[in-house]
Parts: structure tokens; sequence; C-alpha cells
């Protein structure tokens, strides 16, 4: 692979100020981990993924193990490598991107895990939600731009002090260290195998570092939204000591070089993305107006809003887009929908209706619509716009005709419709209706479901050529950092269209559909009742 990577050097040398050929990009998602490599024009070389596994404790509860996760970020790293291979020195740079809000908290000293990881979907920390008072909630909405929530990383980092022994004296004498995914894979390829030798100086130079950019410091709870910095107020009102916390960084620039030892030894890691702000970089939404929306576990859509952040009157999220370097921070209006991907996955592995998540396409083509069918997957509550945690999964409209193909087409239409709200609020929070919607992930494979996606948002919806842009977001920012990439221009000059829906159906024809799915969904609420609190665990 020598001879590629000599080829695109020479190739790309004036479009980039490296010698190098390829930008490594390790995407940790919910349900998997990747590794895709790409050249200097944001095309794939090569990739490697490895599935974890997901526990579901107790009904509600969402974890991973962590350190599942981190030797799967180190074998799909030195597999996609190796599979083309690649040599250190063709290797411009490393990009992360990452589930948001899934929360670890780890020693120090030894690098393991207090508990598990716990996810973005888990509502155990409901409890401490209703703790908070509605000045507190002010405080927290106004400072952070985030509702509060189950949702976020902040909450869960307080059930971890508070439910597993010894955890809380540990944080406070600064035993503990806490990060989201990023965090966690950073300090991984930066930690040294074993501990340095000699002076103080050496040592201090092979410590791991604990940093986590822009994007995921504003999912949890914890960040000044105008600052970028943690506040002290909100992580008193949590009873988080603040010595648990990572130092906050831009999303692109050096923050650390990989270890010593293993694949992309030296190769400096400049990029870090939240998955949902890694995609809507690598659909090059850089300009206010511009959106996307991301189908994967959940659907995240993300409305580019300038350097001011416009604070949502209608359910939004208001986020960090993305930082470069020293420059100001981009803002963004998101609308989270916690349950689509999933949904398919549900209905392959929990009621096996079909054997791979391919196979609802056609099996939701054998009839004509959904035979009066709508499914509500608020398995988790409801996120984006109408946060109701205490709603769940529903399955309403079933007669003696429904099949299991109507309830695979209502499955998939219920991806489209909560879409649609979140637009909807997006367009009423803007003042500005979205004109076109760029769309990316797994489900955008799926016809069907892109062309209802249209015809209920009645815009066009735009997939691009290189599907995977939450790692393509990541490797851009990246390359920006060191180089590789020239500039913003060049990114949006790389984004390319592959195909295009346009709306098919009549307002009438779409509106009567969506009020029907109003009218399911508000058949789901209220449903959960408050647990009793959880044992302590050990």
């Amino acid at each position: 692979m020598e001879h590629l990577a000599n080829s695109l050097t020479g190739k790309f040398a004036k479009l980039t100020n490296s010698r190098r050929g390829c930008v490594v990009s390790i995407d940790q998602g919910t349900t998997s981990t990747r590794c895709i490599i790409f050249d200097a024009q944001g095309q794939i070389v090569t990739s490697s993924q490895l599935e974890h596994k997901q526990i579901f404790p107790k009904p509600g509860w969402v974890e991973h193990d962590p350190n599942e996760i981190r030797l799967n970020s180190r074998r799909v790293l030195a597999d996609a490598l190796a599979s083309a291979d690649i040599a250190n020195d063709s290797i411009a740079a490393v990009g992360i991107t990452n589930q948001r809000e899934t929360t670890i908290i780890w020693d120090r000293e030894t690098g393991k895990p207090v508990y598990n990881a716990i996810v973005w979907q888990d509502t155990r920390t409901e409890s401490i939600i209703d703790s908070l008072s509605d000045e507190q909630q002010k405080m927290f909405f106004e400072r952070t731009g985030l509702p509060v929530s189950t949702y976020f990383a902040g909450p869960k980092i307080r059930w971890i002090l508070d439910h597993v022994e010894g955890v809380r004296e540990r944080a406070e004498k600064g035993e503990l260290a806490f990060g989201t995914i990023d965090t966690w894979l950073v300090w991984e390829l930066t930690r040294n195998s074993r501990r340095s030798s000699g002076d103080k100086s050496k040592s201090e130079r092979s410590k791991a570092r604990h940093v986590t950019d822009v994007t995921n410091a504003s999912r949890t709870m914890l960040m000044d939204l105008r600052t970028q910095k943690w506040d002290p107020e909100l992580c008193d009102a949590l009873g988080i000591p603040m010595s648990l916390l990572p130092d906050i960084v831009s999303s692109s620039d050096v923050v650390g070089r990989v270890r010593r030892s293993g694949p992309a030894q030296g190769v400096p890691i400049s990029g870090i993305l939240g998955d949902q702000q890694a995609a809507s970089f690598g659909q090059a939404c850089l300009e206010p107006g511009e959106a996307k929306n991301t189908y994967g576990t959940g659907n995240f859509l993300l409305l580019n809003t300038g350097t001011k952040p416009q604070i949502s009157e209608h359910g939004l999220i208001t986020t960090v887009a993305y930082r470069l370097g020293n420059e100001p921070a981009v803002y963004a209006l998101e609308g989270s929908i916690a349950v689509t991907g999933s949904l398919v996955q549900w209905l392959r592995d929990n009621l096996g209706f079909f054997s791979s998540a391919e196979q609802i396409e056609p099996l939701a083509r054998t009839v004509e619509d959904n035979g009066g069918c709508y499914v509500v997957p608020a398995f988790s509550g409801l996120l984006a716009p109408r946060w109701k945690p205490d709603a769940r999964g529903a399955i309403v409209g079933l007669t003696r005709y429904v099949t299991k193909a109507h309830i695979a087409r209502a499955a998939l239409e219920a991806t489209a419709f909560q879409t649609r709200e979140v637009v909807e609020a997006m367009n009423r929070d803007s003042g500005v209706p979205l004109t076109k919607l760029k769309v990316d992930g797994g489900m955008v494979a799926n016809d069907l479901l892109m062309q209802f996606q249209a015809d209920q948002l009645g815009v066009p919806v735009i997939v691009p050529e290189v599907a995977e842009t939450t790692a393509l977001g990541a490797a851009f920012a990246a390359g920006l950092a060191v180089g590789f990439y020239s500039s913003q221009e060049e990114i949006r000059s790389l984004w390319q269209e592959r195909q295009t829906f346009t709306p098919q159906s009549s307002r009438e024809e779409r509106d009567e559909a969506f009020r029907h799915w109003n009218r399911a969904v508000e058949r789901t609420y209220d449903w959960a009742e408050k647990a009793s609190p959880p044992p302590v665990v050990g």
C-alpha cells in the first residue's frame, strides 16, 4: 500500500499541505465501532467494524462495557490499517467521533471503569431530574441550551456517584476521571501501556490526555454554552466534583499523539466531534440555515445557526456545532429522536420479523400502506420536540387485517413522522422553512423510507455520495488541523450528491397521515410509573 500512499501524495499535493496520504477516523457508535480511512478527496480507502453488546439490566436501563469498546476500537484501527497495508508515515491524523452523552467514570491510575458506561438512551436518572427545582431547571436551560433530561451526561454522572459504593469519596479525592466516549478513547489512545521510568518530566509527558471537545461538553448539562467552560454552579446543583471533568478543547486541533505502542503510533489526534455534529460537518453544513438529518440508532437533525447560540422555544436543543482551532464556536439547533434504526433492530431481534435489517424494505413493500397501524417507538420516552420521559412504546390501530408487513411499514413511517415533528419545530424557531434536507446514516439506503420522508416534509431529500458522513466529518476536522485539508471551502467542494427524492404525495395526503400519527403518539403519554430507588451496587 506504500505505492497507493505515494500516489495519493503526488496526486493531491496541490490540494493539501501534507505529504501523507490519508486520515483515520474512529467512529464509536451506539451499536458498533468502526474505523474508516479517507483519502484527500474524502473518499473511503478502507474500513473495519465490530459490534458490541447491548446490556439491559432493567427496564429503561441501557449500558455498554467500556473495556469492550476500548478493545474494539484498537482492533478496528489495527484491522483497517492492515487491510490496506497503510504505514504510519502515510497517516496525516486521527479523528474521533462518538455516541454522545454516554457516560464513563474510571480510575486515573489504573484506567479501570468503576461501572459500565451508562448509554444516552438510559432513563434511570429520572428521580435526579425530578429533584431539581423549577429555578434550577431554568438555570440549566438558560446556560446550557438543554432541557433538563435523563438524556444528558450530567445526571448519569450523579447516578454513578450516588449508587456505586465508594465512588463519590474517590471522586472528591481526585482519583477518578469522567468522560463521554471521545474522552475515553483519547485516554486509551494516548496512554502508555506501562508506567514510564526516569525523571518526573518524562513521567508527566507519558500521561494520558484527559480531554473532550466543545460539542461533547455541550451535551453534559455542565458547560456554559456561551463561554464553553465548565460552570461551577451547574456542577454544584448536580453534586458533581469538578475534579472529575476533562479539559475542553476545540473540535479541530491537535490534542495529543497516539501512544508509542500499537497501530498509528505517533500520529496526531486532531479532530473530535460528537457523532451528530460530525455528520453535519461531513455534510458540509458550514453556513447558517444549512441542515442535515442522520438516520442511525436514533434520528438527529441539526441546523447551523452561526456564531451566536439561538435558544429554542419549540422543544429543540441548542448545541455547539463545532469549533475550529481558535475561531469562534459555531452553534446549531438540534432535534433528537431516540428510536428509529433501533426500532428496526427491535423488530429483528425481539420479534423475529426478519433476519437482517435490510429485509424490512422488501417486507414493507408487499403492502400498499400501513393498514391503519401506527408504531410509536417511545421505548425510553420521547425526546424532541415533545420531551415526555414517561411515554412508552405502542402499536395502535390493530385489527385482524394487519400483518407483520403493515407493522414493518408503520415502523419505517414512524421515523419519517418523528422527523417531520422536528422539522416543523425547527421551522418555527428559525422563521425560515427548510427548502431541502441533506440526509445520511444507515437508513438512507432504504428508498421506501426516503421517499416517504420527502412526501411527509414536502421538500427534496438529498443523499450524499459518501453516506458515512459521521466518520467523514471527524476526518475533515482532523485533516483541517494538520493541513491535510486546506480549508472549509475545500471541504464544501468535496461534498457530492448521489440521489434526490422529491415529494410525490399531495399536502392533503401527508397531513391526514400525520394527523393519525399525532393521535397515536398522544396515547403513549403518562404510561411509566415512578420506580423505587435502586440498591447500591459495588
